[in-house]
């Protein structure tokens, strides 16, 4: 099984690791991962921000990247869901429609790919220690996908999964909403920190790099010894 990889920016530029875990873990179980050059950003960042021509002409650009992918896997829910929502932003334009589309139908969410696509549950992962899981709004919300990573994690043989208080409330990142709205941003993380820091783990997971970024960050602030993992590098320990 052919699958290329779309990284995100936040992984190409700050958190490599996730990316190259990815690749180990995906070739790990059988299948062939290449990395299209011409990739860049989804296009969401400008889209929310009103830019929407802007975001437009990254659409498409994406779009003629992965082309002739046969599955395009991201270790990113948010990301994931951006490619899906094209099909909806270019409704105007039929010719890239219908290509949005074609891609739309062959994108998942890492995660979801595994446990939907390869019918794996058990990675072959271990990890001694406790971990909680903080379920990202677009992944959970707008892609629904939300079973895959605690089936995925539950199987990771030496790691015991303590459920998140509040789980289902936003970090506080929503990309340039954590820069516009910084001082309610700020309070959101606090509270999400709080939650992650009464379940007394020693990993917080997630599967999105924005997240997870925004949380430890506000935890290395306050010299909290949780140690942040995109989802990625926990399924890749063995």
């Amino acid at each position: 099984m052919k699958i290329s990889l779309f990284a995100t920016c936040l992984v190409d530029l700050f958190q490599s690791n996730i990316g190259k875990s990815t690749v180990e873990l995906l070739e790990r179980l059988g299948c062939s991962v290449d990395f299209p050059k011409g990739q860049t950003c989804c296009g969401q960042p400008a889209y929310n921000s009103g830019y929407v021509k802007a975001s437009r002409d990254t659409m498409k650009h994406t779009i003629r990247t992965f082309e002739n992918a046969q599955y395009v896997v991201c270790p990113s829910g948010s990301c994931a869901y951006m490619l899906k929502e094209y099909p909806h932003l270019l409704e105007d334009e039929p010719y890239w429609q219908e290509r949005a589309q074609m891609l739309a139908l062959k994108t998942y969410e890492l995660t979801q790919f595994i446990v939907d696509v390869l019918k794996i549950e058990d990675v072959g992962a271990k990890l001694e220690g406790t971990a909680t899981y903080h379920p990202s709004c677009h992944m959970t919300r707008l892609l629904q996908v939300q079973s895959a990573p605690i089936t995925l994690l539950r199987h990771v043989k030496g790691l015991e999964v303590i459920e998140l208080p509040l789980k289902e409330n936003c970090c506080g990142f929503g990309g340039t909403f954590s820069v516009k709205m910084s001082a309610i941003s700020e309070q959101m993380v606090d509270e999400k920190v709080a939650s992650i820091q009464s379940t007394g783990v020693h990993y917080l997971v997630g599967a999105d790099a924005g997240c997870l970024m925004n949380i430890g960050g506000r935890m290395k602030r306050q010299n909290l010894q949780v140690e942040t993992k995109h989802i990625a590098e926990i399924l890749n320990m063995v």
